[in-house]
């Protein structure tokens, strides 16, 4: 659906509305887009005499629509067959996809038509969309005559939920099921078990309800702050499994499938501090006040198979799933490498390590999961040592677990934290609530590819779909959940859902504004960017401001001072030839409706110097390029992931910089990010060398140990006495990666991530 048809839609239905002055039509305005949408002449009212015509098989959708129109019109419905002024939900055979539907809509009637009950849900969904936001107690509500052929992209199309770290009420994972609902997404992940508290009632072991389910105290502030202060509050709960049932039947009737997760081998501490036994040291511990990875891992004995297995009883008995999710990411081998009964297993099982003994507890556990006619899903953690035969892998630490799962002939499931980590930031405003890192904004997540080009056709069809994560560890309450996920879910629908051809942001962003109308009505709280500006260097060394909405009027000052409405207009790029404190924002009609732009520039002799680096940024952290690393302008002190930071991942880079003349050089400050909850390390020291007309200058700088999220290596006045005669023509930095992430850290056996900003020269 292209910026030109919406316009051209708006044109027809301003026609229609002009010679009928009472009815007010807006555009088509769907999330996700259909596949295909053409607006007719015309348009179909409901009023009092309208009436609904269901097929049998469609029940949960006519429920579904029944009960929404009785609570949007407050009357009752008839159901009977009329051939005007009905809305009827047909079976159509010729309809292949089991989730495809058509809506056709004229003013004497609308018809759904669909193979399945779930298509005509789908379609359900989409005519609710064609009408206003706000329709209740409306007495007719007028609905442009449409023609829509649509069906899904992927099978998969999934939202996931942690309620371990924190915990949502019946009632809100009812309305997040909603939400899901109204967007098409078709799986729920309920995230029930981590290290910080067990949510789920299991009647064979009560201490899971008693212990298991209560931490004492919950970490404040971030992971990172140091030293770590706590709250002192016991918190906790869990749901009874009355209370789960009731969840699966709402779900259902909404074409929802509920998958459980229940952590294995790794992040069940927890469990163990219910029943030490379960562990491998049998000490008493308690379930963890903060966040992180933890040592404490299920022993590979007997009695936390049973233990297991009786959990999954239960836990099957409840969830209908195909699919059940035995987690199997960030499992320290740490204690396993000195229990006699985990090296015992390794002996007797003939297996190489602790990685192939995780791989002989995974597929243990999925030969039980199987018997019972089930699947398991687990991280891509669980490639490691060997993946279960008939396992379905969620690729989350980038894209490479899911090309080795596809190649090797195994489904996928796509939810990079490089673009489905809802947890992330969605912002540079300093306002935001605080996150547990990175950023994730919307345009990046609606640009997400799920399907990596390394993989061939045939291989591609084994990509199920995507999944948007929410992990809660500082997400307390679901007003914040709702604030984080919205507009979010809107971008992660229509990739899962919509057409995979050229995707049109600016038209997709005029939906979400549209949208956000509907948002208010359901109550939900959402993220409001779409006013925000943005900024890029163009190549002329010139900075430009843009706006997601065009024709906005955009107002800025470069001395530091508050733009106000008679401020300068911004009419094109605005040059950077020397230190500038740029402000602006988005001005209509005389007011702001833009949250503060800010952006600091310092023309340091770096800018405008030739730069090269001897390995590219990982593809989801490409930040400015090369070119960025000298551009005068700072990423955020406070998170990774702007258009600032370059991220490598396991690599040691080699940057080189050439000056267009030799210069004098005083200083020179090096950015470096340090978040080891995030994996991403500062370095433990680089190498400087500095070329003259003299010969090469070189010098090995040590980074002391860190408790700062912003590392600023500073090559200072003093390591340049005596080479002040001197001028430079070129400088080179070798910088060696923080290597493998050690025993007992988060991320423990995995490459470290770098993340390197500006690189100051004075």
């Amino acid at each position: 659906m292209s910026a030109r048809f919406l316009i051209l839609c708006s044109l027809i239905l301003t026609l229609f509305s002009c010679s009928e002055p009472q009815v007010k039509l807006t555009s088509p305005s769907i999330i996700p887009a259909p596949q295909s949408l053409q607006v007719n002449p015309g348009h179909f009212t409901i009023n009092e005499e309208t009436t609904l015509s269901n097929n049998d098989d469609f029940t949960a959708s006519y429920n579904f629509l029944l009960s929404f129109l009785k609570d949007a019109t407050d009357r009752d419905w008839d159901t009977k067959y009329s051939d005007n002024n009905v809305i009827i939900l047909e079976y159509d055979s010729s309809i292949i996809s089991k989730e495809g539907y058509n809506i056709i809509s004229t003013d004497r009637n609308i018809t759904i038509k669909s193979s399945t009950d779930a298509g005509a849900f789908y379609a359900v969904q989409s005519l609710i969309q064609l009408m206003p936001a706000d329709i209740k107690n409306a007495t007719e509500i007028y609905i442009p005559a449409v023609t829509i052929k649509d069906e899904p992209r992927f099978n998969y199309r999934g939202m996931h939920l942690d309620v371990s770290r924190h915990m949502f009420d019946v009632d809100f994972i009812k309305k997040y099921i909603d939400a899901m609902a109204m967007l098409k997404m078709n799986n729920f992940h309920w995230h029930l078990t981590d290290d910080q508290g067990w949510r789920i009632e299991i009647k064979k072991y009560p201490k899971l309800q008693e212990i298991a389910a209560y931490r004492d105290s919950t970490l404040l502030g971030h992971y990172n702050d140091t030293p770590h202060q706590y709250d002192g509050k016991r918190y906790g709960g869990y749901y009874t499994q009355e209370e789960v049932r009731e969840v699966i039947a709402f779900a259902k009737a909404r074409h929802i499938n509920v998958i459980p997760e229940i952590e294995m081998p790794g992040h069940a501490q927890a469990a163990i501090a219910a029943y030490p036994e379960l562990g491998c040291t049998g000490n008493n511990i308690d379930v963890a006040m903060k966040w992180g990875v933890f040592e404490d891992i299920y022993c590979p004995n007997e009695a936390t198979f049973t233990f297991l297995e009786n959990v999954l009883d239960e836990v099957m008995e409840l969830f209908p799933s195909k699919y059940i999710h035995i987690g199997g990411d960030e499992a320290p081998k740490t204690q396993w490498k000195t229990s006699n009964v985990a090296q015992k297993v390794i002996k007797e099982n003939g297996l190489k390590d602790e990685y192939e003994l995780q791989s002989y507890f995974i597929q243990r556990m999925e030969k039980y999961i199987n018997s019972k006619g089930r699947q398991i899903i687990g991280w891509d953690e669980i490639l490691e040592g060997g993946l279960a035969p008939n396992a379905t892998v969620m690729s989350w630490r980038g894209v490479e677990g899911a090309i080795e799962a596809a190649k090797a002939g195994h489904d996928v499931i796509m939810t990079p934290t490089s673009h489905c980590y809802f947890d992330y930031y969605q912002s540079e405003n300093d306002d935001e609530p605080l996150a547990i890192g990175g950023f994730l904004p919307l345009e990046k997540v609606y640009n997400f590819n799920p399907i990596p080009e390394e993989l061939t056709a045939e291989e591609a069809q084994l990509v199920l779909g995507v999944q948007g994560n929410v992990w809660t560890e500082y997400i307390k309450t679901s007003e914040q959940v709702e604030y984080m996920v919205f507009p979010r879910i809107f971008a992660m629908s229509e990739v899962a859902w919509s057409p995979s051809g050229e995707r049109d942001y600016l038209e997709f962003v005029s939906r979400v504004e549209n949208f956000n109308k509907r948002l208010q009505v359901l109550n939900i709280n959402y993220a409001n960017h779409l006013y925000e500006l943005e900024g890029s260097l163009n190549e002329d060394q010139a900075y430009e401001l843009t706006t997601m909405l065009p024709n906005n009027e955009i107002r800025f000052t470069l001395d530091g001072t508050l733009p106000v409405a008679t401020s300068t207009v911004y009419e094109g790029p605005i040059p950077f030839k020397e230190n500038m404190s740029l402000k602006a924002a988005v001005f209509e009609n005389g007011e702001q409706l833009s949250s503060l732009f800010t952006q600091e520039f310092h023309y340091h002799k770096g800018v405008g110097a030739t730069i090269s680096i001897n390995k590219e940024p990982h593809k989801s952290y490409p930040g400015s390029g090369a070119a960025g690393l000298i551009n005068g302008i700072k990423g955020s002190d406070s998170r990774y992931g702007d258009s600032e930071w370059l991220g490598f991942w396991g690599d040691d880079i080699e940057i080189e910089i050439e000056f267009e003349e030799p210069i004098e050089i005083n200083e020179i400050d090096l950015r470096f990010y340090h978040a080891p909850s995030q994996w991403v390390y500062a370095p433990e020291k680089y190498y400087l060398h500095l070329e003259t007309e003299k010969g090469i200058i070189s010098d090995l700088i040590t980074i002391p140990n860190q408790n700062e999220n912003l590392v600023i290596s500073n090559y200072n006045s003093e390591r340049f006495k005596g080479y002040e005669d001197l001028k430079f023509s070129k400088l080179r930095l070798v910088i060696p990666n923080y290597g493998t992430i050690p025993d007992g850290n988060q991320g423990a056996g995995n490459k470290a991530w770098t993340f390197i900003d500006e690189i100051i020269i004075n």
